[in-house]
């Protein structure tokens, strides 16, 4: 072996060992070279454990997002909140997942919606000050999609670790801060679809119908090719929030119903449009439209239909 090409495959094998420093979105190519790499967690996010058992990313570990505890009802009884710091580490670190690792969170992949569910992981990784994290973009669609891909069956684990978690409260805003942005006229990004954005129709853990007095509305389904799994490019999404009405620069809130949808919309404004004053409503709207005195606006009115 020639020195220089000794030299080609040393720098390619650290091009790959160091592509774990990849950025909040990979795609399927990106985890299948590094699979393998060291700290890289495949987490399967998929609410059914049997489609986890059925295949699923070789070595990825699963964690139902439906049932395992990633969203709590709060102090306030607020459904569908982050959970506070003890019990989010205690969540993470009991899958085997420790501060150093990269984790990669895997969805179905089946919708934008579903796609929300992956971010909403993300954003409560962030929370706990982990930036080791990104999401798999088209999750468990895009993986299979390639006939070459492999696939395991069965179940992964790790040894349990402890998981420090560093509240990173700049991410979250609170229903103080949403009144404050109200009063302020600040930007609030509405991130449901547009029925429900305009009060025609509403979800059951919601009270009322309507959105937060000066809100515009960004869909999620705008947000992924087609309302599929994969993102749409930076470049399209930039058109997108912009026409909108939602700025791509400064303080930006975003929210929907439980906080889950409202995180991918955070997800397109902080970690690819790269906007760090952007954040998420973690009670949204189930938690709004709970006090009767709470101002909401209905767009549409449907009542008398």
């Amino acid at each position: 072996m020639t020195a220089r090409f000794a030299l080609i495959l040393v720098a390619a094998f650290a091009l790959v060992r160091g592509a774990a420093a990849q950025g909040p979105l990979v795609d399927a190519s990106w985890l299948a070279a590094n699979l393998e790499a060291p700290g890289v967690v495949a987490l399967d996010i998929r609410a059914d454990r049997k489609d986890y058992e059925r295949a699923h990313v070789p070595g990825a570990i699963h964690s139902s997002y439906a049932r395992d505890g990633w969203r709590v009802t709060g102090a306030t009884g607020t459904p569908d909140m982050l959970p506070g710091p003890s019990a989010l580490g205690a969540l993470i670190g009991g899958l085997g997942i420790g501060n150093d690792d990269h984790v990669v969170v895997v969805a179905a992949g089946t919708s934008a919606a579903d796609m929300s569910s992956a971010t909403r992981v993300y954003w409560s990784f962030r929370m706990a000050s982990h930036a080791k994290v990104s999401v798999l973009d088209g999750g468990m669609a895009a993986w299979s999609a390639d006939p070459m891909s492999p696939v395991e069956a069965g179940e992964r684990k790790r040894q349990a670790q402890l998981f420090k978690v560093t509240p990173l409260p700049r991410l979250v805003a609170s229903r103080a801060d949403v009144q404050h942005a109200i009063g302020a006229r600040a930007p609030l990004a509405d991130i449901r679809p547009s029925d429900q954005y305009l009060g025609v129709n509403k979800t059951a853990k919601v009270a009322r119908r309507g959105t937060l007095p000066g809100a515009v509305n960004l869909p999620d389904s705008w947000l992924t090719q087609d309302n599929g799994g994969k993102f749409r490019s930076a470049a399209a999404l930039r058109k997108l929030v912009a026409s909108a009405g939602v700025p791509v620069d400064g303080d930006v809130i975003a929210f929907c119903n439980t906080g889950q949808l409202g995180s991918i919309g955070w997800f397109v404004l902080s970690e690819i449009l790269g906007n760090p004053r952007a954040r998420l409503y973690d009670g949204s709207m189930v938690e709004w439209a709970a006090d009767p005195a709470a101002p909401i606006v209905v767009k549409i009115d449907s009542s008398g239909t």
